[in-house]
């Protein structure tokens, strides 16, 4: 409305111009002639009047034309600049990527499982260095196909097979060791590990939680040799390489 308003304001400004420049024109001839009908002074008298009315459309034009460009500015201009500076500012310019465990998420609240076990896979290899996938693919096999084992086997080719950082390989060992403890009621091999977490990241905070629970386990007395064989869980922690995963 406002566009055709604006429109037609500037048709009524351009046609009261020309309507002027001819009967100025036209004035000029007649006072050439000496004006022997006596047509001039009302011809001047429209002129003074259009004149008024291209006044008048001149001021309506400037408000309904300022109007235009300033809903144009708000409603597309401003936007499109604030979303180039929010991307300059916190995005650096680089596209937003697609979560790449979307579409396996997707197929895990629809029950397929072993399809999402797939989709988990493929975002392993699109984004190796990122645990999560790992942890839902034992988490299905363990909780979904009732399938402990494959749980354990999941967690241990992560240890083996990529270079994790301290924190990341730190967390896989630990949760390899409640699976063997959880699920196989193996708690001296549990304990293995978590001597070896000891071993590799001395002075850490994972060293300090694998002891707490060491001691956890050795006041509850529920493995035998727990509270008298650790130095032997050096031996037994062959389970995982002597890199801990490869943790970097």
């Amino acid at each position: 409305m406002l566009l055709l308003l604006t429109g037609a304001s500037w048709f009524w400004y351009i046609n009261t111009g020309n309507q002027i420049a001819e009967k100025s024109a036209l004035v000029e001839k007649i006072a050439e002639a000496g004006d022997p009908d006596g047509k001039q002074a009302a011809l001047q008298s429209e002129i003074t009047g259009l004149e008024g009315q291209r006044t008048f459309n001149g001021i309506l034009l400037t408000f309904l034309s300022a109007g235009l460009v300033g809903i144009l500015f708000v409603v597309h201009i401003l936007p499109a600049i604030a979303h180039v500076f929010t991307r300059s500012v916190y995005d650096s310019g680089e596209k937003v990527e697609q979560d790449v465990m979307h579409h396996a998420r997707s197929l895990l609240a629809q029950g397929e499982y072993e399809a999402a076990i797939e989709e988990f896979r493929n975002a392993i290899v699109a984004e190796p260095g990122n645990r999560m996938p790992w942890v839902e693919i034992a988490k299905i096999q363990r909780e979904h196909l009732h399938d402990p084992q494959a749980a354990i086997e999941t967690i241990r080719a992560a240890i083996e097979t990529v270079a994790w950082q301290v924190n990341d390989a730190a967390f896989f060992m630990f949760r390899l060791a409640e699976l063997y403890d959880e699920i196989n009621g193996d708690r001296a091999t549990a304990a293995a590990i978590m001597q070896q977490v000891i071993d590799l990241y001395p002075g850490t905070r994972h060293s300090a939680n694998a002891n707490h629970k060491l001691v956890e386990w050795s006041k509850m007395g529920e493995s035998a040799g727990v509270s008298g064989e650790r130095a032997s869980y050096r031996e037994r922690a062959n389970l995982v390489d002597d890199s801990g995963g490869g943790a970097a």
